[in-house]
C-alpha cells in the first residue's frame, strides 16, 4: 500500500492496484505464497486454471516462472520489511496455466487459456494480461492465431503485455536484430524488453540488458508472386528492469532446484524468495504499473495507457529505437500524467480533437527525479515505423487511442516519406519522425541517426552493427535459425529464465548449471 502526497490541489491518494483483476499467463503460481495474500490473510489469486497437458486440477507451479512473474506484478510479501512487493501490490490475481512444469507449451494451449481470459474478463475484472512467454515469430501478426487473439482481448478494452524476448545476442556475443517473439510482435500488444538498473536504485546508470529482443518485427507474409513483406514494426515499446530481480519462489520448483544459485534463501516456504532474469521479469513489472493507471483512472484505454507509458518513459543514453521503444519504464511519470487526465468521460467513445484534460490543465513537469537522478520524459509515441511528439497527443483524443486502432493506423508512407492522416485519425499540431535514432538521453528521441525507415521499409533489409537481418534469418515457413539450434513452430516457452552460461533450449529459455549472465549480472548486496 503507497500512499502518495497530494498533487496539484487534488486529494492524496493510495495506489496498490485493488480491485483490478491481473491474468498471469504462465506456468502456474503457488497461491499459497504469503505473498499474493491480502490484509485479511486470503489469497488475491481469485482463479486458478489450467490448460497443459497435466491434469486439469494441476494448477500448482512446478517449474517456477510464474510465481516469479506474479510476484513480481501483483505481490505483497512483508519479508525484508517489504523490500520485495510488486508493483500492483493488492489487485486480484488470475492463473492461467498455459506453461507446463517443464516451463514449455503449446500454440494450442495459449489460444485455449486467452479464450478463456476473453470469456471470464468480466466475472474477475480481468483488465491486463501479462504474457511473459513466447514462440518464433513466423507469420504477420495479421494471420497469427495468438496475435489476433491478443487483438480481441484489447477490442475488448484488456491491456495485454507481452515480453520480447531475449535474443538480443547471438552465440559470438554480438548484438542482434529482429528477434522479436510472438505475441510481441503484435502492434496490439505492449511489448517490453529488459534494462539493468546495476543493483541500485539510481537511474542514472541504468543500461539496456544484453540479452533483450531486438526489433524490427521480422513475421512475414508471402504475395502471390512469392515475394517476402515483413512486418518491420517498431519494437520493443518500451523497457523496464529485468536483471536479477528477487520474487516468489515456489516449493521444488525446477528452476530452483536444478539452479540452486538463484535461491535466495534455502526454505521452500510461504515465503520463500528467488532470482530470475529476462524479459519475463520485465514485462510483470509494466503489467502492474498498468494496473496502477486504470485504478488512476478506469475509462483509459489499452492505447492511452501505451501513450501514457511511452511519453513519459526514460530514454536510455546509447540505446537506440529497436533497443528500448521509447525508453525505462517511469511509473512516477506515468501516473502523474494519467492523474491529470480527466476521469469524467469514457475515452473509447469520444471523437478526435476532444480534449482529454480538465478545464485549467497544464502539462505535468516532463521529468522526474528517481534515487537521486533527474531525467527527461521522452515525450513521443511509437507507430509501425515511426514515432510522434507533440503535446496534443496528451491533451486531446486521437482517434488511434480507440480499442480496436493502434497508431500506426494513422500514418501515410509513400514516395519514401511519412506524414500523419489528420482528417481521420490524428489531430494536427503533432510531429512525425521516420527516423530510428540512437538515444542521447534525452526527450523527443533525440540523437544520432542510427538508421532512416525509408530503407527498411522499401527493401526490408536491415544492417547494423555487422548483423544482417534479412532473408537469411527465416528459414521456410516455421523455423528460425539462431544460435546454432532449430526452433519448430508453435512450441512456447517462458521467456525470463536466463540462468545459465550458454546453453539455449527452446526458444528463449538459458539453463545451465551456474548463474553466469557476463556483463548483465549485477551486483547485489
Amino acid at each position: 500500500m503507497r500512499s502518495q502526497p497530494a498533487l496539484n490541489g487534488r486529494a492524496a491518494y493510495t495506489l496498490d492496484g485493488s480491485g483490478i483483476g491481473i491474468a498471469v499467463v504462465d506456468s502456474g503460481i503457488m497461491a499459497s505464497h504469503n505473498g499474493f495474500k491480502n490484509s485479511g490473510n486470503t489469497s488475491r489469486v481469485v482463479a486458478n486454471v489450467n490448460f497443459t497437458n497435466s491434469t486439469l486440477s494441476d494448477t500448482v507451479d512446478g517449474f517456477g516462472h510464474g510465481t516469479h512473474v506474479a510476484g513480481l506484478a501483483a505481490g505483497s510479501s512483508n519479508q525484508s520489511g517489504g523490500a520485495y512487493k510488486g508493483v500492483a501490490s493488492n489487485a486480484n490475481i488470475i492463473s492461467v496455466k498455459a506453461l507446463n512444469n517443464l516451463g514449455v507449451g503449446q500454440t494450442s494451449w495459449l489460444l485455449n487459456s486467452l479464450n478463456w481470459i476473453l470469456t471470464n474478463r468480466t466475472a474477475y475484472n480481468i483488465k491486463v494480461v501479462n504474457l511473459s512467454l513466447g514462440t518464433t515469430a513466423v507469420d504477420t501478426y495479421t494471420n497469427d492465431p495468438v496475435c489476433l487473439k491478443v487483438k480481441e482481448l484489447v477490442n475488448a478494452g484488456v491491456v495485454v503485455i507481452a515480453a520480447a524476448g531475449n535474443l538480443g545476442k547471438n552465440a559470438l556475443g554480438q548484438k542482434a536484430y529482429g528477434q522479436i517473439h510472438s505475441p510481441g510482435n503484435s502492434p496490439y500488444a505492449i511489448t517490453v524488453g529488459a534494462s539493468n538498473s546495476v543493483g541500485t536504485a539510481a537511474r542514472a546508470d541504468d543500461t539496456m540488458a544484453s540479452y533483450s529482443s531486438h526489433g524490427p518485427t521480422r513475421s512475414f507474409f508471402r504475395t502471390s508472386t512469392g515475394k517476402t513483406v515483413y512486418d518491420n514494426l517498431i519494437k520493443p515499446d518500451l523497457v523496464a528492469p529485468g536483471n536479477k530481480l528477487v520474487s516468489y519462489k515456489s516449493a521444488n520448483n525446477k528452476m530452483s532446484l536444478e539452479n540452486p544459485l538463484l535461491n535466495l534463501d534455502l526454505t521452500n516456504g510461504a515465503d520463500s524468495m528467488m532470482y530470475m532474469s529476462g524479459t519475463s521479469m520485465s514485462a510483470p513489472v509494466v503489467a502492474g504499473a498498468a494496473a496502477l493507471l486504470l485504478q488512476v483512472n478506469p475509462n483509459l484505454t489499452p492505447g492511452m495507457i501505451r501513450m501514457i507509458m511511452q511519453y513519459t518513459a526514460q530514454p536510455l543514453n546509447g540505446a537506440n529505437t529497436f533497443e528500448q521503444g521509447a525508453g525505462q519504464l517511469n511509473i512516477e511519470g506515468a501516473v502523474r500524467l494519467a492523474r491529470s487526465l480527466r476521469t469524467d468521460v469514457d475515452f473509447q467513445n469520444l471523437a478526435k480533437g476532444t480534449t482529454t484534460v480538465p478545464t485549467g490543465w497544464a502539462m505535468p513537469t516532463t521529468s522526474t527525479t528517481i534515487g537521486g537522478t533527474t531525467f527527461p520524459w521522452a515525450q513521443i509515441v511509437t507507430g509501425k515505423f515511426t514515432s510522434i511528439s507533440g503535446a496534443n497527443l496528451v491533451s486531446q483524443f486521437q482517434t488511434v487511442y480507440k480499442r480496436e486502432n493502434i497508431v500506426g493506423m494513422g500514418v501515410n508512407f509513400g514516395s519514401g516519406n511519412f506524414s500523419l492522416n489528420t482528417s481521420t485519425w490524428f489531430t494536427t499540431g503533432l510531429t512525425i519522425n521516420r527516423n530510428v535514432n540512437k538515444s542521447n538521453g534525452t526527450a523527443l528521441g533525440a540523437g544520432s541517426l542510427y538508421l532512416s525507415y525509408g530503407v527498411l521499409v522499401g527493401d526490408g533489409v536491415l544492417v547494423g552493427d555487422g548483423v544482417l537481418v534479412g532473408d537469411g534469418v527465416l528459414v521456410g515457413d516455421g523455423v528460425l535459425v539462431g544460435d546454432g539450434v532449430l526452433v519448430g513452430d508453435g512450441v512456447l516457452v517462458g521467456d525470463g529464465v536466463l540462468v545459465g552460461d550458454g546453453v539455449l533450449v527452446g526458444d528463449g529459455v538459458l539453463v545451465g548449471d551456474s548463474v553466469l549472465l557476463g556483463d548483465d549480472t549485477p551486483s547485489m548486496n
